[in-house]
């Protein structure tokens, strides 16, 4: 089947497709061929269980060369710590939830903020998806509408579908207007840390359960989505209120 398009943009899109712990090699071959009918080159491999792979390869069609060039890392703090906005695919309502865009939605702040920092598309496992670790560590969850008596999508058509959604952005003939620069996914982990270090120098954070009280504080930071210059602020602050408890700002 050939695809009618616009023709391609000179610039190359800043937008990587995450895939963690994936199990079926066929599965990252054919998501690779999703990606490079999408006009999408950038493909990084958490931990996969089989790769490289020959099925892999036999799957990618043309699309050897995204295979060839794919990066593999150990951790999903490794895959984003350069992106200015994670997005995380899930089918599964969670605890806490994360601010959720549409497909169509995805793609277009996806082509926006491309322009000003890497972006990346996180796919989970095929059996159980991303682990509330995984999701943790992004900024938003993207919902792909199906029947709701099946709407779990094989990992290479969810792919398929939100590169496809990429690809109509991309072609949009008035670009979304970006604001100012969020922060990298690299800085927001180190202000966390700095936030988990102030609360307990303040003896904010119950001691028996620290990690409840600043997975909300996370939610609540995702929601906001303080810029680059918010963020120095906030941790101005953080460094203020440790000094006043008279304890070193450790953090970094």
């Amino acid at each position: 089947m050939s695809l009618n398009s616009l023709p391609l943009n000179s610039k190359p899109l800043n937008i990587r497709i995450v895939l963690v712990q994936t199990w079926h090699p066929g599965n990252i071959g054919a998501a690779a061929r999703a990606m490079k009918n999408m006009g999408l080159d950038q493909l990084v491999l958490v931990d996969p269980v089989d790769f490289p792979s020959d099925e892999a390869y036999s799957r990618a069609g043309q699309a050897t060369d995204l295979l060839d060039n794919a990066r593999v890392v150990a951790t999903l703090d490794e895959a984003i710590a350069d992106c200015g906005l994670v997005v995380a695919t899930s089918a599964r309502e969670r605890s806490i939830r994360l601010p959720a865009f549409s497909a169509e939605a995805c793609g277009r702040e996806a082509v926006a903020r491309q322009a000003q920092a890497p972006v990346a598309l996180v796919f989970g496992r095929e059996r159980m998806g991303l682990h509330n670790d995984d999701i943790q560590r992004c900024h938003a969850q993207v919902n792909i509408d199906a029947n709701p008596e099946y709407p779990v999508l094989n990992l290479s058509q969810a792919v398929q579908l939100l590169c496809y959604e990429v690809f109509k952005a991309a072609r949009a003939e008035r670009p979304t207007p970006v604001e100012e620069a969020y922060p990298l996914h690299a800085d927001l982990e180190r202000f966390y840390d700095h936030l988990g270090q102030a609360l307990d120098d303040i003896g904010f954070l119950n001691p028996a359960h620290p990690g409840q009280a600043l997975e909300h504080l996370r939610a609540l930071f995702r929601r906001a989505r303080p810029t680059a210059k918010e963020l120095r602020l906030l941790r101005g602050v953080l460094s203020a209120a440790q000094q006043a408890a008279g304890k070193d700002q450790s953090a970094g």
